[in-house]
């Protein structure tokens, strides 16, 4: 479990963490998510102790991270996959971390041959593409068969196939019962992968609840409906306070409506329906609708 309680963060007079406070628990795939400038990257320092935190604690099973000896074996983590010795191979990397938290030999083999990496032990990383140095990074998480998982961004650079291998891992860690924390900023990959969303914003706090809750929260739910006669059930669906945007010949984008009340009005007035759906809200319109006001680098407007 990873336990945050109160963590602030201060550069001078810029505050990148602000009275952070949050649980990791194990069994789930947690993500971690926010704009850019949110103090992500800051806090995933602070826990593994690389940024000490200017007030506030952050354990790891009720300790600090710099208080477990042998590190790799209590938790293992992913932050940036190209900070690598490029002139060492990555079984003479994995193997001096081994020997450093005296983990047996055979786990580095083990662990290079989970991330597909076998074939390449030998290999000089300098000569690695960033596909492989993420796979390089992840066995290096991996390495000390650790009870709780960071990682940052570990999707960057994966193929297809390399994606798709890269969830079903995390799943399965969760399902043996770790803890997985996953920074991402890709909603998608978050709406396949996490169970369980930790959002901020700012250094603070937004949201800290499952997936569900989390997309149950945007605005983008809507209802889609194809007639014959959509300009009819426009006009009687505005009267009742929906929004009506059409999305194609004899379709609408209703809001504000559901389904069940569309199609009652629909009955009423005698408009036949082809099709009638509802549409959830995504988790990226969630997303976007909660952090609208926590963005630090917004883009500015087209020419």
């Amino acid at each position: 479990m990873i336990e945050v309680n109160e963590l602030t963060k201060r550069y001078g007079s810029t505050t990148a963490v602000n009275a952070l406070t949050f649980t990791v628990r194990p069994g789930h795939v947690t993500g971690f998510l926010g704009p850019n400038g949110a103090g992500k990257s800051t806090t995933l320092r602070m826990i593994l102790g690389l940024n000490r935190p200017t007030s506030g604690t952050a354990t790891v099973s009720g300790r600090q991270f710099r208080d477990h000896p042998r590190g790799l074996r209590h938790v293992g983590a992913l932050l940036d996959a190209t900070a690598v010795h490029g002139g060492r191979s990555a079984y003479a990397h994995l193997w001096a971390l081994a020997r450093s938290n005296r983990i047996p030999r055979h786990q580095v083999d083990e662990v290079l041959q989970e991330v597909g990496l076998a074939n390449a032990a030998r290999r000089r990383i300098g000569g690695y593409s960033l596909g492989m140095k993420q796979r390089l990074g992840i066995a290096t998480a991996l390495l000390g068969d650790p009870p709780v998982l960071l990682f940052d961004e570990p999707l960057n650079g994966l193929d297809p196939e390399g994606v798709l291998w890269v969830r079903g891992l995390f799943r399965r860690l969760a399902a043996e019962g770790r803890t997985v924390l996953v920074s991402s900023h890709l909603m998608s990959e978050m709406e396949n992968t996490a169970d369980q969303l930790i959002v901020i914003g700012r250094g603070e706090l937004i949201a800290a609840e499952s997936l569900t809750e989390f997309a149950a929260r945007g605005t983008g739910a809507s209802v889609t409906v194809r007639t014959h006669e959509p300009d009819a059930l426009a006009a009687l669906v505005t009267a009742h306070d929906a929004l009506v945007r059409p999305d194609g010949e004899g379709t609408l984008n209703v809001a504000g409506l559901n389904a069940a009340r569309i199609g009652e009005l629909a009955f009423q007035h005698g408009i036949p329906l082809s099709e009638l759906t509802t549409r959830s809200a995504s988790l990226e319109q969630a997303f976007m609708d909660l952090t609208a006001d926590h963005v630090e680098y917004r883009a500015g407007e087209s020419r």
